[in-house]
């Protein structure tokens, strides 16, 4: 049984109160890395109490958390007696790794408010459930696919007609942790080893997804939020451009010039998975385009990394975007002016490292620097971003690029 007595009252649904007092409007994000740091600093300009919650100690995000707390949120009762001790009115999963089951349960039993749905959460953290509902639910183009339980299942489904060249992915796993493309046979135990070494939570399933032969491909930031008639509406970010390398995202650029038909098609598709899967906030759904055919690929219900680019390129970031969403409050999908991101990795193991060359990125016009503050690097690590603007995309890409060769991570010694 819960003890209700030091709760909230109800506060009016777009009424915001004081951090650290009575009348706070708490929210707890479920994974606090750096996109969870930047929804984090969005919700605190608003006056939201905000905690954190991570695996590791001095996750990004719990730097500028008002609370912090650490464990793995798979372990379904540890998470939900946190939910039960720190009362937070929103609970905003950020990461893929949680226990959905309890999540379902806090919402049930109204303790908390799930963002954007705790189905949403449920189905998205997991590649089968989401492929399912949009190939199969609601017949979005997708490509071709299979799910397979062993090495044997995962050679039988590109015989049966994946075919090569294809991918394997973790059904559950983010960063492109676990992805690899296979080229022929001799490709497919080192995928499949990879593939359950790089899974989250159900490590021992995987699918097989084929080729499709696209021009590029996009993130299309999808928000959902309370608009002028008082209801829920969808409304669409320009188009965001990436390049993937192993399927995580290296730089990114907004907007990405596509045709009509084609952004047409990508906001219907966006708008039938995000309505299906309901409530409030941003999703990044990605897409494969070819001239004018467009492809679902996945859905994120928060902020996506390639997104990153909208710190300089949108007159409200995804994360504000987000955080206005999430609390009832009006959004501002438009463009500030055309924009880039590009990603600083690590390049050494080691914890505590430092950064030089910010004075010469810095240099280049119209730049800004991110660094993340993740406690310990590795080799291919996200350790922060460059973000840039310029007169178009081609010289804003040119920008960051030039200024995040400019830094340079190295152990302290």
């Amino acid at each position: 049984m819960i003890d209700r007595t030091n709760c909230p009252a109800p506060l009016p649904a777009t009424a915001l109160g004081t951090p650290l007092s009575p009348s706070a409007v708490r929210v707890m994000l479920l994974g606090a890395g750096e996109l969870g740091k930047e929804v984090i600093i969005a919700l605190q300009r608003l006056g939201v109490e905000t905690i954190a919650v991570d695996r590791y100690a001095n996750a990004p995000g719990m730097q500028v958390a008002h609370r912090a707390h650490g464990g793995a949120m798979t372990d379904g009762p540890a998470l939900r007696a946190l939910i039960e001790k720190e009362r937070p009115r929103l609970v905003v999963p950020e990461i893929e790794a949680i226990a959905t089951e309890v999540l379902q349960e806090i919402e049930d039993e109204g303790i908390a408010e799930v963002i954007p749905t705790a189905r949403a959460t449920r189905l998205t953290m997991n590649r089968e459930s989401i492929r399912c509902l949009a190939s199969e639910k609601l017949g979005l183009p997708t490509s071709p696919y299979a799910f397979a339980a062993s090495l044997e299942e995962a050679r039988e489904a590109i015989d049966g007609g994946i075919g090569y060249p294809c991918l394997v992915k973790p059904t559950m796993s983010s960063s492109g942790k676990g992805q690899s493309v296979l080229r022929g046979p001799k490709d497919v135990v080192a995928a499949w080893n990879y593939a359950i070494e790089g899974g989250r939570v159900n490590k021992n399933r995987v699918i097989v997804e084929g080729f499709i032969d696209f021009d590029y491909e996009i993130t299309l930031l999808t928000v959902r939020a309370v608009g002028a008639s008082g209801e829920i509406e969808t409304f669409f970010c320009e188009p965001v451009g990436h390049v993937q390398i192993n399927g995580d995202y290296v730089e990114s650029w907004q907007p990405q010039k596509m045709s009509e038909t084609a952004s047409a098609k990508s906001r219907a598709i966006a708008g039938s998975i995000t309505e299906n899967l309901g409530g409030r906030g941003i999703f990044g759904v990605e897409l494969f385009v070819k001239g004018d055919q467009v492809w679902f690929s996945e859905v994120s219900p928060r902020p996506h990394d390639t997104g990153l680019v909208t710190l300089a390129s949108q007159r409200i970031s995804e994360f504000e975007l987000h955080a206005r969403a999430i609390l009832g409050l009006p959004v501002d999908v438009s463009l500030r002016a055309p924009g880039a991101s590009a990603v600083i990795y690590g390049g050494v193991a080691a914890k505590g490292i430092v950064f030089e060359g910010a004075y010469d990125a810095l240099s280049v016009p119209g730049t800004d620097l991110r660094l993340f503050g993740k406690p310990e690097s590795f080799v291919k690590r996200r350790m922060g971003v460059v973000v840039s603007t310029g007169v178009d995309t081609a010289e804003a890409r040119e920008r960051a690029q030039r200024a995040a060769s400019r830094i340079a991570p190295k152990a302290w010694e």
